[in-house]
């Protein structure tokens, strides 16, 4: 299932920070952030409910962090 994020991770450099606490969690089959969008989204794609603890993650490096529905 792909989940899809709206966060306030503006950079690269937040991306390098994040980059090891989002390879540790074994559920994500992959991950990315668009920062060319207005939402700056990170979208994950996991066969696990994660989404909890993505916004944790996040929040933990003063990111705001909410998931998005369709």
């Amino acid at each position: 299932m792909i989940y899809i994020f709206k966060t306030s991770v503006k950079s690269k450099n937040s991306i390098k920070v994040l980059t090891p606490q989002l390879n540790e969690i074994e559920a994500i089959s992959s991950w990315n952030f668009d920062l060319d969008d207005c939402d700056n989204i990170l979208r994950i794609d996991s066969q696990s409910d994660i989404v909890e603890n993505i916004i944790k993650i996040l929040s933990d490096f003063d990111y705001k962090c909410e998931e998005l529905n369709d």
